[in-house]
């Protein structure tokens, strides 16, 4: 007979509130969620205003989970969330420093109730510091870092989308966090606070860069270093047909092989890492990729030791023959989007649903917590639960 965790997935039977918040906080909920945690979203009970609307079946990071609205302003719908709470391993908490407990579910108050709970807190700036308190997106994070001034072409740093310090500072440190939280919790019997600051992440993703900078080889001027695109070997070109690809070949051995794909002989060639013909070697080298089509780079390097790929936008990465191999995207109610990731053998993680509106299953989830109808029913009565917007 299988287990939950082997129909559900590796987490399952663990139980998460999620306090509604926009970008990485859900990002993460939705990966522990595909992991088949029990997570319960709390949703406001009207528009919030934060984030950029959408039609909810594209709001891929709430998929995989019920949406249960809760006026956390009202006395009987905070008395709904502490229950909740009470049941839970581990509550993630979205909101500024301070927000939680005014509303009296912070950690203290959440805590003397449930001593084994798990409080994670995402806030870009962390819950202390001279910037704490203060609004921010994913870019100024990043900004704070160091990471952001390293990207982009000489004239100016470039967002390197959200993906940098909101979904990689941020949401995957708050998985990792609230996942060691709970297995320390299981073995002491005791839960914590989690303190997720996404320009600590950010930072932390860097941390080979920084290893970089204090041997004396990174150089404070965007496009002359190896790693962001200053070096000839390691850096997108334009292919004729006003498409790019993609090289990185860092290693003598795999260089070996581009410089031969490409019809150069070494012996007429400086050194790989002489850092002064790092220019000249760039426009030698998209001269070159410019007399073909990026397909027809992809026909004579694509699978070899290059170190190559073809750069894709969206819509061709559907469709490359290696994403459609591993099945690394599926349709979901008419939505094109990633599969659940990491893959386990014994135990898959899954879509389990498509994103539900706004507080959709605010009856059904509650019941699944425990609520009795009675109890559900006066709660909508009083307006206490339930989408009102």
């Amino acid at each position: 007979m299988s287990t939950d965790s082997e129909k559900n997935g590796p987490l399952a039977g663990v139980k998460i509130i999620e306090l509604a918040g926009i970008g990485p906080a859900p990002l993460c909920c939705t990966l522990l969620a595909d992991m088949g945690a029990d997570i319960l979203r709390i949703d406001r009970n009207a528009p919030s205003g934060l984030g950029s609307p959408r039609t909810p079946k594209t709001d891929l990071l709430r998929r995989s989970r019920p949406s249960v609205s809760i006026d956390m302003k009202h006395p009987n719908g905070i008395a709904a969330l502490k229950g909740l709470i009470d049941q839970a391993d581990a509550i993630i908490d979205p909101f500024r420093p301070g927000v939680t407990e005014r509303l009296g579910v912070g950690p203290e108050d959440c805590i003397a109730r449930n001593p084994k709970l798990v409080y994670g807190r995402m806030t870009g700036w962390g819950q202390e510091g001279t910037l704490s308190q203060a609004a921010g997106h994913d870019l100024n994070y990043l900004a704070l870092t160091g990471v952001l001034h390293a990207i982009g072409p000489k004239e100016i740093p470039v967002p390197p989308l959200n993906v940098v310090a909101d979904m990689g500072g941020g949401a995957m440190f708050l998985a990792v966090g609230i996942l060691a939280g709970v297995i320390e919790a299981r073995q002491s019997g005791k839960g914590q606070v989690v303190d997720i600051a996404m320009t600590e992440g950010s930072a932390f993703l860097g941390t080979g860069v920084y290893g970089t900078l204090s041997a004396g080889d990174w150089k404070h001027e965007r496009n002359a270093n190896v790693l962001d695109g200053g070096a000839h070997f390691y850096r997108c070109y334009e292919t004729s047909d006003g498409k790019f690809v993609s090289i990185a070949s860092i290693e003598a051995k795999f260089y070996v092989i581009l410089l031969d794909k490409l019809g150069l002989d070494p012996a007429d060639l400086p050194a790989q890492m002489d850092r002064p013909t790092w220019p000249d070697m760039a426009k030698k080298f998209a001269a070159l990729f410019a007399e073909k089509t990026r397909d027809q780079w992809c026909e004579i390097m694509e699978g070899t030791d290059i170190c190559f790929a073809p750069v894709l936008n969206f819509d061709e990465a559907f469709e490359h023959p290696h994403a459609i191999s591993r099945g690394s995207f599926v349709e979901v109610d008419g939505v094109k989007q990633p599969v659940s990731a990491p893959r386990f053998s014994r135990t898959p993680a899954s879509i389990k649903s498509p994103p539900p509106a706004m507080g959709a299953d605010t009856a059904v989830g509650l019941a699944a917590w425990g609520m009795s109808e009675g109890e559900i029913a006066a709660l909508m009565e009083e307006k206490a639960v339930g989408w009102q917007g």
